[in-house]
């Protein structure tokens, strides 16, 4: 009987785990903000601060030929904006 106790123990805990983040999602679901104009005009911009900050670190010292041309395409696009 116990051996069956264990077993069934580990099952829950081992579905548990992979299962974690759906459970999770299930009772704790993700809240979108209201945000108003403003502040969704300067979390964008934040946001393409950043990805045009990591795209420029990822140049290094070689400058834009250590980019992909995914990359590039998507500093043009950023610099435009």
């Amino acid at each position: 009987m116990s051996e069956y106790l264990i077993l069934g123990i580990i099952l829950i805990v081992v579905v548990w785990f992979f299962n974690r983040d759906r459970i999770k999602n299930r009772f704790y679901p993700v809240r979108t903000k209201n945000l108003t104009i403003d502040q969704q005009f300067n979390s964008d911009k934040r946001e393409r601060e950043k990805e045009i900050d990591r795209l420029l670190s990822k140049m290094g010292k070689n400058g834009i030929k250590d980019l992909s041309a995914k990359d590039r395409k998507r500093l043009d696009e950023l610099s435009k904006k």
